[in-house]
């Protein structure tokens, strides 16, 4: 009969935090650079030139057709033959941001081309330049159009933080495992990482669906909007 002892893995409490405080770190700086990174890749696909299209597009092609954890090792073990070595916690933040970012760049690309061209004209009609027309006009409302799947797509990111754990990242799964590994409770340690990583999606998704009508894309809700969490 197996008999559950959640008290050997919860009393490594501190541990955990730990973990979770990583977890946390990475996906804020993460949702931050990723999701500005996708605006400046959907822009250039939208509106730069030539080579500047083509380098947004491949780049969003090969980050969305290979697994996390192949750019991930290739930051953190391929990179040192080229003479550049990465902390874990580095090489997790960038693999992070670039993966984020070319989902970002397709989510936000989407909200862009949903633009009334006439909104746009009506704003240039009043000088504004293509920056303030960009970052005044465009981006706000788009943003608000596509800010439920950015907002899954950060969640699915913060997830897949777990695979940082391999580098040695002290993210929340490498505490599990270290706590498995010093009493040998592998389901109870897992059971409350997954506890663990159940609360923090719910807690992001919330989160982020609070900050958006306020401080990213205005109060105004576009059409369609209802402020969910799914």
């Amino acid at each position: 009969m197996v008999t559950l002892d959640f008290g050997a893995v919860l009393v490594e409490w501190p541990l955990l935090l730990r973990g979770v405080a990583m977890t946390i770190g990475l996906t804020v700086v993460a949702a931050v650079l990723g999701s500005g990174l996708g605006v400046a890749c959907a822009w250039a696909r939208l509106h730069g030139g030539p080579l500047l299209r083509t380098v947004a597009g491949s780049y969003v092609e090969v980050i969305r057709n290979t697994p996390f954890i192949v750019q991930l090792f290739f930051l953190y073990f391929g990179l040192p033959g080229l003479g550049l070595r990465l902390s874990p916690e580095v090489a997790s933040v960038l693999a992070m941001v670039i993966n984020l970012g070319a989902y970002a760049g397709e989510i936000v690309r989407s909200g862009l081309e949903g633009t009334p061209r006439g909104q746009i004209e009506a704003a240039r009609s009043l000088a504004m330049t293509d920056l303030q027309v960009f970052t005044r006009i465009v981006l706000p409302p788009a943003l608000g159009r596509v800010w439920p799947a950015l907002v899954s797509q950060i969640v699915i990111v913060m997830l897949g933080s777990a695979v940082c754990g391999q580098i040695a990242t002290a993210e929340l799964s490498y505490y599990a495992n270290l706590i498995h590994s010093r009493n040998f409770r592998a389901f109870e340690a897992t059971i409350l990482a997954t506890v663990a990583y159940l609360l923090l999606s719910i807690a992001l998704r919330q989160t982020l669906h609070w900050l958006g009508p306020r401080w990213v894309f205005g109060r105004v809700a576009p059409m369609g909007w209802t402020g969910g969490g799914h």
